[in-house]
């Protein structure tokens, strides 16, 4: 614990962890908000609500970049004009939409949506040295999971208690609230000695081994989305549903908890290695059966390879962008992890429809190896020297050799 002693002891990062974690519910509990009102506060059911969702993922997944480069040009509080204004737009309005032009709108507010997951791990980055880099983005990762158990949960209790309009304008109003704490306190997206440093062309830091981290992240969260589409095929199967929150709570503590080990460690482990457990931990779950506590218990050692990938895909991140184009690679690096679900649930949800909820694991794990080995070759290619061997690190050693953090 000696290292977190350390990390809170720096001035700025225990009040950006607890701003941080109230500033992603709002965004951890809309889908949800979202899928309910159109399935049942509309009456269109669950793959009209579907395909809103998938719209806003897609806009999403094509924002964030956009939001972070303005964000490497012009500074946060520019970007959090441009998101807080278009999230209100559309969050107070939804209600009064009918059904198409919540789907168009959804796709817009997707693209000005405020990237709070991108924002936080920015902020940890600028805010500590470089060698407790990894314990920062661990503590990051425990907050994300924090969030992700709350969220949904407190959509869930506004629709049922109050109703699907109700958590719509919550929505709304906790989003607008996030943006304008962030406007006023505006934490740093830069260290000091970086804040002069100009955006450099992507050319010269989108580079295959860039390229590779980002497969590496799809292939995380890839994996994590069969976990969740699987895991509720199984419960419903064997009509235990109502345990999966429990089982899901279960998932995101054992996840905390390797982020504690992780960002305890001296040394990083690498994103593939640690893709390759959790994927192959997944691939036998579904051999064990599927009652609701033996689930919890084989999804536990999986998902406590979870925080510690989304770290290393953080910190590899960090490590091949420059400081001037942070913001564009931190987006661009929710978007593979918009990528991986917006494949992994749809995918995993086809299999378990012709095919056994334990064959939903199975592909899922089998996916997620399919997927380290084109990064890890795609990292070799992006290593490789075109001419004399450099003094350079070894093939893939952005990915899968352990590097020292002080």
């Amino acid at each position: 614990m000696q290292r977190y002693r350390r990390l809170f002891a720096i001035r700025g990062v225990p009040s950006t962890v607890l701003l941080m974690v109230l500033a992603r519910v709002p965004s951890a509990g809309a889908g949800m908000a979202l899928t309910l009102h159109v399935a049942v506060g509309m009456g269109r059911g669950y793959a009209a609500a579907g395909t809103v969702g998938a719209a806003a993922t897609v806009g999403i997944a094509l924002g964030g970049p956009m939001m972070g480069r303005v964000v490497d040009k012009y500074g946060l509080r520019r970007m959090l004009v441009i998101t807080t204004i278009g999230e209100a737009a559309f969050w107070f309005s939804a209600p009064a939409m009918p059904y198409v032009l919540l789907l168009v709108s959804g796709f817009a507010c997707g693209i000005v949506a405020m990237p709070a997951m991108s924002i936080g791990r920015q902020t940890m980055t600028a805010l500590v040295p470089e060698a407790d880099r990894r314990t920062a983005l661990s503590l990051d990762s425990i907050g994300v999971e924090l969030t992700f158990m709350m969220g949904p949960a407190l959509a869930v209790l506004v629709c049922t208690q109050f109703s699907t309009v109700t958590a719509l304008y919550a929505v709304g109003g906790a989003t607008t609230a996030s943006g304008l704490a962030l406007y006023l306190i505006n934490p740093p997206m830069r260290a000091d000695h970086e804040r002069e440093e100009q955006s450099p062309p992507r050319r010269s830091w989108l580079t295959p081994r860039f390229a590779a981290v980002l497969l590496g992240a799809v292939g995380v969260v890839f994996v994590l989305a069969g976990h969740e589409v699987a895991l509720v095929a199984a419960l419903r199967g064997n009509d235990q549903l109502d345990w999966t929150g429990i089982v899901i709570i279960a998932m995101c503590l054992a996840s905390a908890l390797g982020g504690v080990v992780y960002g305890s460690l001296r040394r990083s482990v690498g994103l593939l290695p640690l893709l390759v457990l959790l994927a192959a931990l997944t691939v036998p779950i579904g051999v064990f059966g599927s009652q609701w506590w033996v689930l919890a218990l084989m999804l536990a050692p999986a998902n406590f390879a979870c925080a510690p990938a989304i770290t290393s895909t953080g910190e590899q991140v960090s490590r091949l962008a420059p400081a001037g184009a942070r913001g564009e690679a931190m987006g661009l690096q929710g978007s593979a992890f918009t990528l991986g679900a917006a494949i992994g649930s749809p995918l995993i949800g086809l299999v378990v429809d012709h095919a056994p909820a334990g064959w939903g694991f199975a592909v899922a794990g089998l996916g997620g190896l399919v997927l380290a080995a084109l990064a890890f070759g795609l990292s070799r290619f992006g290593s490789r020297p075109r001419s004399r061997p450099p003094l350079a690190p070894r093939p893939g050693d952005a990915l899968a050799e352990p590097a020292p953090s002080g």
